[in-house]
């Protein structure tokens, strides 16, 4: 670990006050992993890179440190990998208290505060030269039916409000459509909830007073270009909208969206849909998920 992190931190531009990474030792780096974890990714069997992570003393905040990449794996989309594991890894710090993923930036290096909020980070502090930069960590739940589907939908509905985005993904079949009918239910808006295939969004208006429904089928656009031809902003203000096959296409609908990925399990597709298992995770990105208590 500490010859990525020297690889790393000593090709970057060098900052004012510089970095404290390349005084790192092996003594110092067996004690944040004594205090913590840490996670290596390696290329053809070599170390490429790596972060550190560290619990407060609460257990709910968890610091990623260290983060970096040696110069020849960077481009190779390791980066991207190795946040989503380091997040997953994080919720089993602290005893499983742990809450929101903590990271710092330097203010003269906005690419780097770029690519953390690509990551779903947001600012949540500044003293200059470090940003702090903060995300609700994502949850993974098994869901063994499809009532199980719909109920975990209603706890959802209970945080969420008008302008929350919520994208879907997962493979044919996978319970979409299932979720999104215990969302409706619990929204209490009008119409049922069925695959929108043919119709590439619907609206469901509230039957109470709260946030309409807005259902959206990205299966069959071409881009987000696409997407933006549906003119959905007339409808995100007073809505929940959730859009099914929207991962890479629906982000920048939201500041903060809900990103929900549905994995099926392998196994006996003839037993039926009621003992097909399926595993959610639930990745909340973005400043509007920070404190709100997410289903587990």
């Amino acid at each position: 670990m500490l010859e990525v992190v020297r690889a790393s931190f000593a090709d970057r531009a060098p900052l004012d006050p510089p970095t404290d990474a390349l005084s790192e030792t092996e003594q110092s780096i067996a004690a944040r992993l004594d205090a913590g974890a840490g996670l290596v990714a390696r290329v053809d069997g070599e170390p490429a890179a790596t972060v550190l992570l560290d619990a407060e003393p609460d257990g709910r905040t968890v610091h990623l440190r260290r983060f970096g990449l040696t110069p020849a794996a960077r481009g190779r989309g390791i980066a991207v990998a190795l946040v989503r594991a380091a997040l997953h890894a994080a919720t089993e710090l602290g005893e499983g208290r742990a809450e929101r993923a903590v990271v710092f930036s330097r203010e003269e290096l906005p690419h780097t505060a770029r690519f953390w909020r690509q990551q779903g980070f947001a600012e949540t502090d500044r003293r200059s030269p470090y940003v702090e930069m903060a995300r609700a960590l994502p949850r993974r739940l098994a869901v063994p039916t499809a009532d199980d589907m719909r109920a975990l939908a209603r706890r959802l509905a209970d945080v969420l409000v008008a302008g929350d985005v919520v994208i879907l993904s997962g493979d044919l079949g996978a319970g979409k459509t299932t979720f999104t009918q215990g969302l409706g239910a619990a929204l209490q808006v009008r119409g049922d909830i069925t695959s929108p295939t043919f119709v590439i969004a619907r609206v469901h208006p509230s039957l109470v007073g709260g946030p309409d429904l807005v259902h959206v089928d990205a299966y069959r656009l071409g881009g987000a270009a696409e997407l933006d031809d549906l003119d959905l902003d007339t409808d995100l203000d007073r809505a929940v909208t959730v859009v099914e096959w929207g991962e890479g296409l629906a982000e920048d609908l939201a500041d903060s969206p809900l990103e929900i990925r549905i994995t099926r399990a392998v196994g006996d597709a003839t037993t039926g849909e009621d003992h097909d298992p399926r595993t959610v995770e639930i990745d909340p990105l973005g400043r509007r998920w920070l404190g709100v208590d997410l289903p587990q």
